[in-house]
């Protein structure tokens, strides 16, 4: 099945915002300007996928990576919508954060029902931030017409974190390596420079859970309480080599606002080996296809 491609622009708070919907090609379609008859869509897989952008960067994506994934969905019967945020691409207003686009993501939805009218279920579809601002949009919202969210190395990064991920990650195989040791060991200086880097990731780790007073609602823990309030289904997707995704994992580790989120039967959690942290190849943009794919095919298996 082939798809066809149609250009949509459409209101967020007074500011206008461009959208591609990728439909597969035997979904009806009106003269190209206009949007599809009523009815497109009807027959095929009954749920769309709404693609979140991180940023700073548009509705192509990295390597063409999300055009190429909402093609790829659409030929298998899975319409597929991307679009820019107030303030990035083409679109209008001034640019914002990921945990300010709540608004952007509802209008969003709401332009890719209005032209697919057939089309009951959605699933946000999401890397790094844009993952990040999946769970905040769940969380602010609680917007029924979701049944599942597919998040790609969600963004939680923090000074301590960062700090954590680092040690166990970066040094902890560094101090492993001959090369390491001999060109720290040939300058004074070098060593001196990697001792100071060690003690400041130490010190920022240390310091992640020793902040005094009330509870502090971060932005971290409102994608938790998104994770936790979602009745639908997960797919985590995570990057063999991507710092971001190690983060994440250790953050929600260590977390008790995170505390057994990731085991949920609900959840179902891949890998890509290798992988970088945009899956910049055509193998890994390959394999999270795949898997993208398996995933909706569960979920059309488990609604019949």
């Amino acid at each position: 099945m082939k798809c066809v491609e149609q250009a949509l622009v459409f209101p967020c708070a007074g500011e206008l915002l461009p959208g591609v919907i990728a439909l597969p090609q035997e979904a009806s379609l009106a003269p190209t300007g206009h949007h599809p008859r009523a009815g497109a869509g009807e027959g095929l897989a009954g749920c769309g996928v709404l693609i979140v952008v991180g940023g700073p960067q548009y509705r192509v994506g990295s390597h063409r990576q999300f055009l190429l994934l909402a093609r790829r969905l659409a030929a298998a019967g899975y319409p597929a919508m991307r679009f820019d945020y107030r303030g990035m691409g083409d679109a209008d207003g001034a640019m914002r954060s990921f945990e300010d686009v709540s608004s952007d993501i509802c209008a969003a939805l709401d332009a890719f029902q209005h032209v697919c009218p057939s089309l009951r279920r959605f699933v946000l579809w999401g890397l790094c931030d844009a993952a990040s601002a999946a769970l905040l949009y769940v969380h602010a919202s609680h917007d029924p017409r979701l049944s599942g969210l597919a998040l790609l190395n969600p963004w939680v990064r923090s000074e301590a974190s960062l700090a954590k991920t680092h040690i166990k990650h970066y040094y902890g195989q560094r101090l492993l390596q001959r090369d390491f040791w001999r060109h720290l060991l040939s300058g004074r200086m070098a060593l001196l420079d990697a001792v100071r880097g060690l003690l400041r990731s130490a010190l920022a780790a240390g310091r992640s859970g020793s902040v005094d007073g009330p509870a502090r609602h971060t932005f971290q823990d409102r994608m938790a309480a998104g994770w936790r309030e979602f009745s639908g289904n997960i797919l985590l997707i995570l990057s063999g080599e991507d710092y971001t995704a190690k983060e994440f994992l250790e953050f929600s580790a260590s977390s008790p606002a995170w505390a057994g989120l990731l085991d949920s039967t609900s959840v179902r959690r891949i890998e890509v080996s290798g992988a970088d942290h945009t899956f910049s190849t055509r193998q890994w943009r390959a394999a999270v296809e795949d898997a993208t794919l398996a995933w909706l095919d569960s979920l059309r298996a488990t609604a019949r």
